[in-house]
């Protein structure tokens, strides 16, 4: 028999990979059990230690809108590491689109060209890692951190380390932060579809598959007739697109494009989908897992603030977290093996 690649598999391999896919899903799904019980104990915690405020309705909607802008960026960050890459870019690329858009030459055509100049630059950031990390055969790490100097560094010549304010003309932008719908930003909206996308992507179609599989083991990959180069080179451009869509968010909630947006969200895109359960090997993770893992480090941001916490504790608090999340990741591998 074949498999999606095209390659020939024995019975007894096909049974293998189908206890693998279904052992897997379980490990997934406790997981997401264990995520959802930790967000519940934080919530816990917020209601006794703030209760006059954390429970209002106005900041759940400022947790959401928190959350979506890093959020767009870790979905484009789970595709990556499940490939078996790592983009430390995305902080500064999303700096790089916000600026761009902000220009005035860009701002005199109107909010459409600036979302899509934004989401432009983006993917193309995004295109130009991959191509340098799956053709130039650079590690991501060194290819990513090369553009993160450069994208921060371009953002910062462009705007003259000037904060760029969205023209009152193309108040659409800003729009996205202001209208509500049931009660939440479009913006929250826009993170939800970018999410529900991405979930079809990664689980129902050919490329989330050849995803999975490019990220457990490349060289079986190319084997079974996957394109491994070229198929690199889109999940960094899906990072560079995710970027590009969270500066047409950023700018709607701060009505501005900077060469400071983004700083450290790198750090939190990648310790988001660490504690979802995101193989940092890759070959293993989910876009639900990372976000029920971004929506923990938001509301521990959140608690941390609304109960008038340190700043330095909070960073603290967050590396405990990721250290753990690690420690509990590789125990698991060795109870699944």
């Amino acid at each position: 028999m074949t498999d999606a690649g095209g390659a020939m598999s024995t019975p007894g391999q096909a049974t293998a990979a189908g206890v693998g896919r279904t052992l897997t899903g379980r490990i997934g799904r406790a997981r997401h059990l264990g995520l959802v019980v930790a967000l519940l104990l934080l919530a816990g915690v917020g209601l006794v230690t703030v209760p006059g405020n954390f429970a209002t309705s106005s900041n759940l909607v400022s947790i959401l809108a928190l959350a979506a802008t890093i959020g767009v960026i870790t979905v484009g960050m789970t595709f990556v590491i499940i490939g078996g890459g790592i983009d430390l870019s995305v902080g500064a690329v999303m700096a790089l689109a916000s600026v761009w858009a902000t220009t005035l030459a860009t701002q005199s055509y109107g909010p459409v060209v600036m979302a899509v100049c934004a989401i432009l630059v983006g993917t193309g950031a995004g295109l130009v890692n991959g191509f340098l990390i799956a053709y130039g055969r650079i590690v991501p790490f060194i290819a990513t951190l090369a553009m993160l100097v450069a994208a921060r560094g371009l953002a910062q010549r462009m705007s003259d380390r000037k904060t760029q304010l969205v023209h009152p003309d193309n108040q659409a932008i800003v729009d996205l932060s202001t209208t509500r719908v049931l009660g939440l930003p479009l913006l929250v909206y826009i993170f939800a579809l970018v999410v529900a996308v991405g979930w079809l992507v990664l689980n129902r179609t050919t490329f989330g598959r050849r995803t999975y599989a490019v990220g457990g083991n490349p060289e079986a990959a190319r084997l079974a007739g996957i394109d491994v180069r070229r198929h690199t080179m889109m999940l960094y451009a899906i990072s560079g697109l995710c970027c590009g869509i969270a500066a047409v968010l950023i700018m709607a909630r701060t009505t501005t494009g900077s060469s400071t947006h983004g700083d450290l969200y790198e750090l939190d895109a990648i310790a988001a989908v660490i504690i979802g359960g995101t193989l940092l090997t890759g070959g293993r993770g989910t876009i639900i897992g990372s976000i029920l893992g971004l929506l923990i480090f938001t509301v521990i941001t959140n608690l941390f603030i609304l109960n008038g916490l340190n700043t330095s504790d909070q960073l603290i608090a967050k590396g405990l977290i990721i250290v753990i999340a690690v420690l509990l990741q590789r125990r698991g591998l060795r109870s699944a093996t």
